[in-house]
């Protein structure tokens, strides 16, 4: 079985009378350890199918299984369940909680979601921090980071609750070309050592090269897809 499997999935917004579709029965599968992008112009519904595998939002239509779970289906309180068990993300503009030090960042979803020992927590996170290289940081506030440094904090706390798939939407926007290569090779690395899917939302042409497949979305649809 896939990890991701969506089939006829359609995403419609409505406006009063005036109906959008940001997705139109897109089909697909992801398996477990893939590096895979969705890529296209803005306005393409990356971000759409990307919230949706993430359960931040549900199909209008169609099915979508992740992880074997109908997520479709969810309640709003068992989908935040699900994504506290199950999924990390990686977002554009970081989201690092700004009164917290870097180690509290990546501690943050430990004590919303895995009632672990202080010991226990403590451990994870340094090796979290340690992989990213980003332990000697460990007690800065964001403030006191540069953009690369956010993110490879942002990294660490996505993959701090140990989950099988991991969301990032436009994760090197901010960063420069080395910085987000570096990004990129050490999310390759961590797949490669644990077994984590990373599916991104992209336009970076970095991440296209770096994904070993890219669905490439056009109004709505996925039109075509291409493996490295």
């Amino acid at each position: 079985m896939s990890l991701i499997e969506a089939r006829a999935v359609s995403r419609i917004y409505k406006t009063g009378d005036v109906e959008v579709a940001a997705l139109r029965d897109v089909s697909l599968a992801i398996d477990a350890r893939e590096f895979v992008a969705f890529v296209g112009p803005s306005g393409s519904g990356k971000t759409t199918l990307l919230n949706l595998v993430g359960c931040l939002d549900h199909p209008s239509s169609g099915t979508l299984t992740v992880m074997g779970t109908d997520v479709a289906r969810l309640s709003r309180a068992a989908a935040a369940a699900f994504r506290g068990e199950h999924l990390g993300f990686i977002f554009q503009e970081f989201n690092l909680v700004p009164v917290l030090s870097a180690y509290e960042n990546v501690e943050y979803p430990l004590l919303m979601v895995r009632n672990w020992p202080p010991d226990k927590r403590r451990a994870q996170v340094m090796k979290l921090l340690e992989a990213v290289g980003m332990a000697d940081q460990a007690h800065k506030r964001p403030d006191q980071l540069s953009g690369g440094q956010k993110q490879r904090v942002a990294v660490a706390r996505a993959l701090v609750s140990e989950p099988k798939l991991v969301l990032a939407d436009e994760p090197t926007a901010n960063l420069d070309h080395d910085s987000a290569n570096k990004v990129l090779a050490l999310m390759k690395q961590l797949r490669d050592d644990t077994g984590t899917t990373f599916v991104f939302s992209t336009h970076d042409p970095k991440i296209m090269a770096a994904a070993e497949r890219t669905l490439v979305l056009e109004d709505g649809r996925l039109v075509q897809e291409q493996r490295a």
